[in-house]
């Protein structure tokens, strides 16, 4: 069993950056690829970002790349969210999530815990 907490979330403005934190209980954190997701108001959840189990291997939804960065720190059972140049429309609840199994990350049926999403709002 693996608990997520997010925090980091809050109200920006465009053009303005945030870092989310996402902390894993357990022992096992570097067994599990770690992704966040992001869900607005009357719009289904959609991926963000990807990382696998030492951080190496990253990928980004094309709408985030280049702004944000994911990172993953194994000793604090930790995944980060580094987030520049805000956009109104990055705007939503931001969800980390950890896979065991590893494959098809940008879907959210791969992943096996969630946190319970920090709130990220930008202003415009």
């Amino acid at each position: 069993q693996v608990q997520l907490v997010e925090s980091g979330g809050g109200l920006v403005q465009a053009g303005g950056s945030l870092r989310l934190s996402c902390t894993a209980s357990g022992r096992t954190f570097n067994y599990y690829a770690m992704g966040w997701f992001r869900q607005a108001p009357g719009k289904e959840r959609e991926f963000v970002a990807y990382c696998g189990w030492s951080g190496t291997i990253t990928y980004y939804a094309d709408s985030v790349k280049g702004r944000f960065t994911i990172s993953r720190d194994n000793a604090k059972n930790a995944v980060y969210l580094q987030m520049n140049s805000l956009k109104p429309e990055d705007a939503a609840v931001y969800f980390c999530a950890a896979s065991r199994g590893g494959y098809e990350l940008v879907l959210g049926t791969s992943y096996d815990y969630w946190g319970q999403g920090t709130q990220v709002t930008v202003s415009s």
